[in-house]
């Protein structure tokens, strides 16, 4: 049986309204709010949820729900990621083992919208044994939620902006696209397509494009026409929730706010900017440990060979080859007075966040 195609929604902006853009929330309130309020968001706007707002996160259901209201006040407009399509476990053709690996989901997440639902329900996740019955109990007592998830598009588009969740193509129209296309690609500003309307996208964390320092702002291509925008909220210790924002239907000069949780507080101190560094990060995170420390450990990223001091809580086990949580080694360039967002604290420094920059200041703080 083929893929259906994907649904695409028509949006036409009256001149004149910004239009808002978040995408991959995963379930995370807090930044969701903290960014909207960041972004003066209000009826004269209009907002795009770029997908991915459940899974991962501590508030999947609750999430849910406040992407319902939003949505249900006009101005706002949700669309499908990989992460939301919770719905499709009621579709007909439900494969005779769903079940069982719905099952193995939750004992592995341990989060997401079916555990959400289940302990709203009054259901010990730890208890179920066959999902089955436990899956028509949340259709029954969800309907309205499920019906919500349903009734969004993979897509949506404007005369000049296509908002999909990871990806679009440049060889074939819109609506010709299945949703796998839009909402599963990874590196999607590194396959080298050029496109005539502006593809705004979130699925692939901005960081995962540096090599030697994380920044996880936006990242606007004006040659291909892509802005990818996920920040790594909830998936990156130092993660944030980027909203881009589009002055106008016809506007191309976006801007941004962001937002994340972290302390703020000011160097006292200049500090000049490392000469090299690396970023170690997911899919590329394998190190040796050459010596094991109680707080640093120093190691070498197999991959290239380079050597550096890793905070020994990121190491994945404790064998001398082992995975590791994203690491860095890059030092900020700071300036006495500069503010900084406080990540981690360590007896040799601080992990900083300044402009959306990770890395490391080890001058003094107030």
């Amino acid at each position: 049986m083929s893929e259906p195609l994907a649904r695409i929604a028509r949006l036409e902006p009256a001149p004149g309204r910004r239009i808002l853009v978040v995408s991959d929330i995963h379930g995370n309130v807090p930044y969701l709010e903290g960014v909207l309020r960041q972004a003066g968001f209000c009826g004269r706007d209009e907002l795009i949820i770029d997908g991915d707002f459940l899974e991962k996160g501590a508030e999947s259901l609750r999430t849910l729900r406040i992407v319902m209201a939003l949505c249900a006040r006009g101005n706002a407009h949700a669309l499908l990621g990989n992460c939301d399509e919770w719905h499709l476990i009621f579709r007909e053709d439900w494969p005779a083992d769903g079940d069982e690996r719905l099952l193995r989901y939750l004992m592995n997440r341990k989060s997401g919208l079916l555990w959400d639902m289940c302990n709203d329900s009054g259901v010990d996740p730890f208890a179920i044994e066959d999902f089955t019955e436990i899956r028509r109990l949340l259709r029954r007592r969800y309907a309205a939620e499920w019906d919500f998830l349903s009734s969004l598009p993979h897509a949506i588009e404007t005369e000049r902006f296509v908002f999909a969740h990871a990806s679009a193509r440049p060889d074939k129209p819109l609506a010709a696209h299945t949703p796998q296309e839009l909402n599963h690609c990874d590196h999607f500003l590194t396959q080298g397509w050029r496109f005539d309307k502006w593809i705004v996208a979130g699925h692939w964390p901005v960081v995962l494009y540096g090599k030697d320092r994380v920044c996880a702002n936006p990242i606007v291509d004006r040659e291909k026409k892509i802005v990818s925008i996920d920040g790594g909220c909830v998936l990156k210790d130092d993660g944030q929730l980027n909203c881009l924002i589009i002055p106008d239907r016809d506007s191309e000069d976006f801007s941004f706010v962001a937002y994340d949780p972290f302390p703020v507080r000011t160097a006292l101190d200049d500090q000049a900017e490392s000469a090299r560094s690396v970023y170690i990060r997911w899919g590329d995170s394998r190190v040796q440990v050459l010596r094991r420390g109680a707080e640093f450990s120093r190691c070498r990223h197999v991959r290239t060979g380079y050597e550096l001091d890793v905070l020994t809580r990121y190491l994945f086990t404790d064998s001398e080859f082992t995975d590791c949580n994203d690491c860095t080694d890059y030092v900020l360039p700071v300036k006495a007075g500069d503010a900084l967002s406080i990540v981690e604290e360590t007896s040799r420094g601080v992990f900083a966040k300044r402009g959306g920059v990770s890395g490391w200041y080890f001058g003094g703080l107030k």
